[in-house]
């Protein structure tokens, strides 16, 4: 009942599983009670010249039936949270036993892990079974965003994990940090401080110069005095900050879609991406493994632990 905002819905539930279950002893009450409707034990109704309608009593095994639900009802509401926000006398919930059942497995996985622990990414990548554990894990918490061949979403902004670029760092250690702690990249709408709409589209076409794009080198010479207010965060250069996640422009990798007017708009509107934490979800182990399979994705895990 945490979910609910008012106090009245959990009198609602009291209330409704209160009446219902007076209810059914109300009614078996009444059905236990068989009077006489007429001398021959018939209710007075005949079907087809000869056909009677007798006014016999309740089966004894539905009756016993219907009095064992009822005392399971009452016993049911009594030791579970059955009556509004009333715990219950077990004291149960459903979250109790989602994080029980979690911890139970996780100790399961102990054995599965240990072995692991000593393993450099190097070494896990070359292990079938680390793997193979890094893989389900990777398509039942990553993939929603990432895609199922880690290549990303723009729509999503989520970047393309089988390249080698890394907006947080790449090295074992930042891609652990990623994963567990999550991250909260925030581009803000800075058409007003770069200034009319023609100095945005000359800003984004210098933008485009710095990886060697195809732009109107016209444009960005204008834009390039404008791009200070966009070195804050990219760098002088355009080469990024991995330490607030602002993306390397000089390369060709586009988190939110290439081109001139995908740029205007990133300028002018802004972007919210949010990475969630998988730690509450995930043991130290499994983040672990989790991050040596993505950077196995990225052409090699050579590679991306030397960047």
């Amino acid at each position: 009942m945490s979910d609910f905002v008012h106090d009245g819905w959990s009198w609602f539930v009291f209330l409704s599983v209160i009446v219902s279950i007076i209810f059914c002893v109300v009614v078996l009450l009444v059905a236990s009670k068989r009077e006489p409707m007429a001398a021959d034990n018939t209710t007075g109704h005949a079907w087809d010249v000869d056909l009677m309608e007798l006014n016999n009593p309740l089966p004894r095994w539905w009756a016993g039936l219907f009095v064992l639900t009822i005392v399971f009802a009452i016993g049911y509401v009594f030791l579970y949270p059955a009556l509004g926000s009333r715990p219950g006398s077990l004291g149960w919930t459903s979250i109790g036993q989602y994080e029980a059942e979690q911890a139970r497995a996780r100790e399961a996985m102990v054995p599965v892990f240990a072995k692991f622990q000593t393993l450099s990414a190097e070494q896990l990548a070359k292990d079938p079974v680390a793997m193979g554990i890094g893989e389900r894990l990777y398509v039942n918490n990553c993939a929603g965003c990432h895609g199922s061949d880690a290549r990303g979403n723009q729509s999503l902004g989520a970047p393309n994990l089988a390249d080698n670029d890394w907006l947080h760092g790449g090295s074992f250690e930042q891609v652990q940090a990623s994963i567990a702690k999550g991250w909260r990249g925030m581009m803000p709408p800075m058409a007003a401080a770069v200034g009319t709409p023609e100095d945005v589209r000359n800003v984004a076409n210098y933008v485009l110069s710095l990886s060697g794009s195809a732009h109107n080198s016209v444009a960005a010479q204008l834009g390039k005095p404008k791009f200070a207010v966009c070195a804050a965060c990219h760098g002088p250069e355009g080469k990024g900050n991995e330490a607030l996640g602002a993306p390397n422009l000089t390369d060709k990798i586009w988190l939110h879609g290439w081109g001139e007017d995908a740029i205007v708009r990133m300028v002018t509107n802004g972007k919210v991406n949010v990475m969630p934490a998988q730690s509450p979800r995930l043991s130290d182990d499994q983040i672990r493994v989790l991050a040596a399979y993505v950077m196995s994705l990225s052409q090699g895990v050579t590679t991306a632990a030397a960047k």
